[in-house]
């Protein structure tokens, strides 16, 4: 039974101001910044010292905490990487992707490890039994999946979502598994058996993200319909439900010692709750894209907040600021390359997956500087599909033509590119001649 609903009232600051804010502060920057997308994921280290980033980008980076500096890069899924998970050793991580696989790896070498299959499309969650036995999946199949980590058989598949499962994890004595799918449901399951516990109903859309309490005995949950909820696991009912994202809520994280919660969404917020009152602490903001996912460090002194503005912020939770705040909101706040042209607008959709100048880099995407004349596959460094690899195409007015007209899926069947089509002759003939003016001719 609902016992409490809290609304915040804080007034939200404005972008310019914020901005001032970060002109004056520190030049020092505590940011984790390298990918080439949205990061979706983020897990921090039973040590704390480290932490790995999930990315549209396709990759997984291994980050040293104290010096936001990249270690490793890795690079082996064939789709968007959407969530990761740190196992108890500290020296293997599980990620979950849009194409279909986990993917278990090793931390200290960067190898891969192992390719878990079986899932019919997307795989939006992943978690780890405390024992690091275990590894629980939530697919767009509807289902959940349960994988020993040590034989890398499947052990388990659930069935009961009507819809995707969009998160899961296990309880902190590892002997229930909880997951929240887009029916607007979470289910707790029982893992000595697998039997289905409880059936929790109270969101009006789909959840997002689950959360347990260190207690074992509460949970938390973010959904579309722009609510927190706290919930009673004993009772199988909502204990609190807290208010004031507007839009979907994304990601959501408990501090280890059990006194905050930690939501971000599509308002761009990080907010964090006390979890005993649900009292509002604070309003976190610096993101200027939607917030995917949360984690705190173990002593609980820090936050990571993952973003669609391709960087993770790091916040010091007692005073709720930014930590070593950058610039980097600036740059990320317009485009060089926009010149208001009919073709940089059509750009702009691009531009999510791909750099247009000399030291852009690969994002998603392979840079398009000096696309025009270039062999089709011919960026050194990145990890095109076979499709493109083995393709004979060279990239031209004609052939970028041709590849808007019927999109990538029939131009290049099995190429990565995402599903897109450009119907109409004038508008691929404006996106060209702006690419041209854009990028330095191929030598």
């Amino acid at each position: 039974m609902r016992r409490h609903v809290y609304r915040s009232h804080w007034r939200r600051i404005a972008y310019g101001a914020a901005v001032a804010c970060l002109l004056s502060a520190s030049p020092a920057a505590a940011e984790l910044l390298g990918h080439g997308g949205a990061v979706k994921g983020v897990d921090v280290s039973p040590d704390g010292r480290r932490v790995v980033t999930a990315s549209f980008d396709y990759t997984l980076v291994l980050w040293d905490l104290e010096r936001q500096a990249e270690l490793i890069s890795f690079d082996e899924h064939e789709g968007a990487v959407n969530a990761v998970a740190i196992l108890p050793d500290g020296r293997r991580a599980i990620s979950a992707s849009d194409d279909g696989s986990l993917r278990l790896w090793d931390l200290q070498s960067g190898t891969l490890l192992h390719t878990f299959q079986g899932h019919q499309g997307k795989v939006s969650g992943v978690a780890v039994s405390p024992d690091g036995r275990l590894a629980a999946s939530a697919g767009w199949d509807r289902k959940v999946r349960v994988w020993d980590l040590e034989t890398t058989a499947l052990v388990r598949t659930l069935d009961g979502h009507s819809d995707n499962v969009n998160a899961v994890t296990f309880s902190p004595d590892g002997d229930r598994l909880l997951s929240g799918s887009y029916d607007g449901t979470l289910r707790l399951w029982q893992v000595s058996d697998w039997t289905l516990l409880k059936t929790l109903r109270g969101h009006q859309f789909g959840v997002n993200g689950v959360a347990f309490a260190p207690d074992g005995w509460r949970a938390v949950s973010v959904s579309v319909d722009e609510t927190v909820r706290v919930w009673d696991l004993a009772e199988g009912s909502e204990a609190l439900v807290l208010l004031g994202h507007e839009g979907s809520v994304f990601g959501v994280a408990v501090s280890h010692d059990g006194r905050r919660i930690a939501s971000g969404g599509i308002d761009r917020t990080v907010r964090i709750w006390d979890l005993e009152t649900g009292t509002a602490l604070a309003i976190l903001e610096g993101h200027i894209e939607p917030v995917w996912s949360l984690a705190f460090t173990p002593d609980g002194g820090r936050l990571l907040s993952a973003g669609a503005d391709e960087v993770v912020r790091i916040w010091d939770v007692a005073n709720g600021r930014e930590v070593g705040a950058s610039e980097r909101q600036l740059a990320s706040a317009s485009h060089a390359w926009d010149d208001g042209s009919r073709g940089a607008a059509l750009f702009r959709k691009c531009s999510a997956c791909h750099t247009v100048t000399e030291d852009g880099g690969n994002k998603a995407g392979p840079t398009l500087y000096g696309v025009f004349g270039r062999h089709a596959g011919g960026v050194e460094g990145y990890n095109y599909s076979p499709a493109l690899t083995d393709s004979d195409v060279i990239w031209n007015d004609q052939t970028i033509d041709d590849l808007f007209t019927v999109g990538p899926e029939e131009y290049a069947p099995g190429t990565k590119m995402p599903l897109q089509r450009m119907p109409s002759a004038e508008d691929r003939a404006e996106l060209i001649t702006f690419l041209k003016r854009i990028t330095a001719p191929y030598e």
